[in-house]
């Protein structure tokens, strides 16, 4: 693997663009695919492309609707959403097993990503993958360099078509010019797969998150004046959080306050009944420092199955910018911060850890979580995957552009 520190400098990237394929761009819940392209659009121009779902599409009306929704979508022009950053989408007509379905699919894609370049004026370009299904695409958008920043276990996401996500994802990481992975669990597996692979490992707005600690910084109303201590969770709620645990928590000490800010994608009522729990709903992410203010100890309850082992929680580096203490189960990349978080290993061992965690909150433990993760911000890991990136970039003027 390459020294990232010591890697050539970005000066061959100045006449060129991306385009990026990522999560929806829209969505409530920003991931370091966000993350990652706002700071790559302060560097060049990016196209940020909506990439179709990872789920296993069916014959429903809603599916059927969405993908028409969609379809129309790609018609219009890539629409500027910040400096240097535009957004279009990729559509995919679900039924995918059906004959020629797949193959529309990957032509009309194809010619969308190519007019959303060509509106947005990017001429020499570097291809940019998140996720691995729009990966057929690789190599066939005129790109000087193809790019996989992978960093999640896919094909163990509920839900999704896992055989078509496992083989596309493989395909892609072998395609891949440069293959950046965040988990370290999945490091070995990737390297035998493709020698151009590095570690890279997920950043996090400090100086967003050092707000919670900041004595002007408002807490939300919702959060004002809650039964202490607060235990906190900030993320979405899907089927990899173990709810059962935090309802026994909760239930263990009812004087306490657990407060969830995030939306519920399963079924919490039990959780919802409950008289020392809030559940906040989504909130702009400018705002979590914020919600994070309220929170005497956090929480990281994930079950433990193949998708939390091969993890890396983005939650876990904000939490600790934020100064706050950290109750997690374990994985490979949770471990790495054992000196400044409280890692358990069932239920029992959650709560005991739980009732230290909201009482550790002298100055010095703060300040020590805090300069945990104080030199792994965002812009210092773009910048470090940019060098990876043009170290790799030959330069050549007959490129694959196109009017």
């Amino acid at each position: 693997m390459r020294d990232m520190n010591t890697a050539a400098p970005t000066a061959a990237l100045h006449d060129h663009g991306i385009v990026y394929f990522g999560n929806d761009w829209f969505a409530e819940n920003r991931t370091s695919s966000h993350h990652v392209a706002v700071r790559l659009a302060q560097r060049m121009p990016v196209l940020y492309v909506d990439s179709p779902g990872m789920r296993a599409p069916n014959a429903s009306g809603r599916d059927l609707k969405r993908a028409v929704r969609k379809l129309l979508a790609a018609f219009r022009r890539p629409t500027r959403v910040a400096e240097g950053l535009w957004h279009c989408t990729v559509p995919q007509l679900p039924f995918r097993r059906l004959p020629g379905v797949d193959a529309f699919n990957r032509l009309f894609g194809r010619w969308a990503v190519r007019r959303a370049l060509r509106l947005a004026g990017i001429r020499r370009r570097i291809s940019w993958f998140v996720v691995p299904h729009p990966g057929v695409h690789a190599g066939r958008l005129g790109e000087d360099l193809v790019v996989y920043y992978c960093i999640d276990d896919y094909a163990a996401h509920p839900g999704v078509d896992a055989a078509l996500i496992a083989a596309r994802d493989e395909t892609l990481s072998r395609r891949a010019d440069l293959l950046c992975v965040a988990p370290p669990a999945l490091l070995d597996a990737k390297r035998a797969l493709n020698p151009h692979t590095v570690f890279s490992p997920h950043g996090v707005d400090v100086d967003l998150f050092a707000q919670a600690q900041d004595p002007a910084t408002a807490t939300p109303a919702l959060a004002r004046d809650l039964p202490r201590p607060v235990v906190g969770y900030i993320g979405s709620i899907h089927e990899w959080i173990d709810v059962p645990l935090i309802e026994s928590l909760a239930r263990a000490r009812p004087q306490w306050t657990f407060l969830l800010v995030g939306h519920a994608h399963v079924n919490v009522d039990d959780l919802r009944a409950l008289p020392n729990v809030v559940l906040a709903g989504p909130q702009p992410y400018a705002s979590l420092p914020q919600w994070s203010k309220a929170f005497d100890a956090a929480i990281i309850p994930y079950r433990l199955n193949r998708q939390v082992a091969n993890a890396n929680p983005l939650k876990l580096r904000e939490y600790l910018a934020a100064g706050k203490a950290v109750v997690s189960v374990r994985n490979p990349e949770i471990e790495k911060f054992a000196h400044v978080v409280r890692l358990v290993d069932g239920h029992d061992d959650f709560l005991a850890a739980l009732d230290a965690a909201v009482r550790d909150n002298a100055p010095h433990a703060i300040e020590a979580r805090m300069a945990a993760v104080a030199d792994q911000t965002w812009d210092a890991r773009v910048e470090a995957v940019l060098a990876e990136v043009a170290s790799r970039l030959t330069p050549n003027p007959s490129s694959h552009t196109f009017s």
